[in-house]
């Protein structure tokens, strides 16, 4: 087997692709490094410069390497982006997909494993979300999630290509300091940005219906998902024919923003009160994940707590702002 990850050099996409060539997977990426970062990857791994808009660039790799799989990280994934510019995460998640499935068929790739998002349950009203939990996307972002999960089934169930779609949750940590996350745009790395120009982290609303006001949410680190990949790759490799598996990727348990917040600042030594700030628009009052499918499916169960997750990020912040450390 030989896997082409897209976007293999992102944040996510660096952590598969490290795990899956550790595991003994033979391994390509295809990344137009707008956010991904060559040195993230492993040594030995061929970068293909490209987007999954550039069909050449496709069907070239596809062929060179002998592709038979393919995991698809690429795609545009900021929620207040994509209200901004739907045409493009459109364009982007949804188009870019349509061309890269159109050449996964005419190279004969049969397997494909796809990523999306806990973002197309939009703000349900359930203590555990399940995967058959109504799928209703508040924001482009998550609609273009939902309709990339449409179309990869449907193409899969006529092309007999075996697929998978992952919905993940909130995912943070590192496995090393250089892999780290490097946007502001999720709430650990929101609460460092924070701290490191001196200001305390902020809470969006306390007067949520949970125990303590705040929002609770599902964390997992990011290498425990870069393991989840790897069973599913494997899972696909051994299947014959088509067939779909969705599955949620979390770890089953929730987290406080008022809980994260303190952890954060017992593992940063920065004890500033958080402030707290208004609601942000579209915030579910809890968002945990069920995880029994993807535990009875595949065996499957996250090893890393959030603590670990919290001290990772933080070594990989103070890498890059060493500042921090002195305040």
């Amino acid at each position: 087997m030989t896997w082409l990850i897209t976007g293999g050099a992102g944040y996510i996409g660096a952590h598969v692709a490290g795990a899956m060539a550790a595991a003994g997977e033979q391994v390509v990426v295809l990344d137009d490094v707008s956010t991904g970062i060559p040195g993230r990857l492993p040594d030995g791994v061929p970068l293909v410069r490209a987007s999954v808009l550039e069909r050449e660039a496709l069907d070239r790799v596809l062929a060179e390497h002998a592709v038979t799989g393919v995991v698809h990280l690429a795609a545009k994934k900021q929620v207040g982006e994509s209200v901004e510019q739907p045409l493009r995460y459109y364009a982007d998640n949804v188009h870019g997909l349509t061309v890269l499935l159109d050449a996964v068929v005419a190279a004969g790739v049969r397997r494909f494993l796809f990523s999306s998002s806990a973002a197309v349950y939009g703000v349900p009203d359930t203590e555990l979300i399940t995967e058959d939990t109504p799928a209703v996307p508040i924001n482009p972002y998550g609609e273009t999630k939902l309709a990339g999960e449409w179309l990869v089934r449907a193409a899969g169930q006529a092309h007999g290509i075996a697929t998978a779609c992952l919905r993940y949750f909130n995912v943070a940590g590192t496995a090393r300091p250089e892999l780290a996350d490097t946007g502001v745009f999720n709430i650990i790395p929101m609460f460092f940005d924070r701290i490191t120009r001196g200001e305390a982290p902020r809470i969006f609303g306390d007067d949520y219906p949970t125990p303590d006001g705040t929002c609770i949410r599902d964390y997992i680190h990011v290498a425990d998902l870069a393991d989840a990949h790897l069973t599913v790759a494997r899972r696909l490799t051994a299947q014959q024919g088509a067939g779909d598996l969705t599955v949620n990727v979390g770890r089953g348990e929730g987290v406080s923003v008022r809980e994260l917040a303190r952890l954060v600042a017992e593992v940063t030594g920065h004890g500033t009160p958080a402030v707290v700030a208004p609601r942000r628009p579209g915030d579910a009052a809890q968002a945990v994940a069920s995880v029994e499918r993807i535990g009875r499916e595949l065996g499957w169960t996250a090893g890393r707590g959030v603590r670990e997750m919290v001290e990772s990020a933080w070594d990989g912040w103070l890498l890059r702002h060493p500042e921090a450390a002195a305040r």
